[in-house]
């Protein structure tokens, strides 16, 4: 898998990631489907681009060693998946809540699936 000239597109999933800048000044991740679909966000802020994209590319090569899955969402209402690093912090979470356990399941592991085929594709985060 290639990069498409530094867009962030990846040739083979369509899949992209985006670096934005939260109110306080610190820098997340959200990875957009091909359908332009926000599917997940960074749960965790970044003091810098270069140190928020190092993150990305790492979770993309390292996700096989990542815990996750499905949990109702802080208020109840809704389901939700996440996915925790070593430490059990939680570092990357769905970008919207789910009516139903079983499409939140599925969410995650396309989601999980979508991260795979990023891996093989450098400078997939801008």
């Amino acid at each position: 898998m290639t990069d498409d000239g530094g867009s962030g597109r990846a040739d083979a999933t369509g899949a992209r990631c985006r670096i934005d800048i939260d109110t306080d000044g610190g820098y997340g991740w959200r990875m957009i489907a091909q359908n332009g679909r926000v599917v997940a966000v960074s749960a965790l802020s970044y003091g810098g681009h270069g140190e928020c994209r190092a993150a990305f590319e790492e979770l993309c090569a390292g996700q096989h060693g990542l815990t996750g899955g499905v949990q109702h969402t802080p208020g109840g209402n809704g389901w939700m998946w996440l996915l925790r690093d070593r430490d059990g912090r939680a570092t990357v979470v769905s970008a919207r809540a789910y009516e139903r356990h079983s499409t939140c399941r599925a969410a995650y592991e396309r989601f999980r699936a979508l991260l795979t085929e990023m891996g093989g594709v450098t400078g997939s985060c801008l």
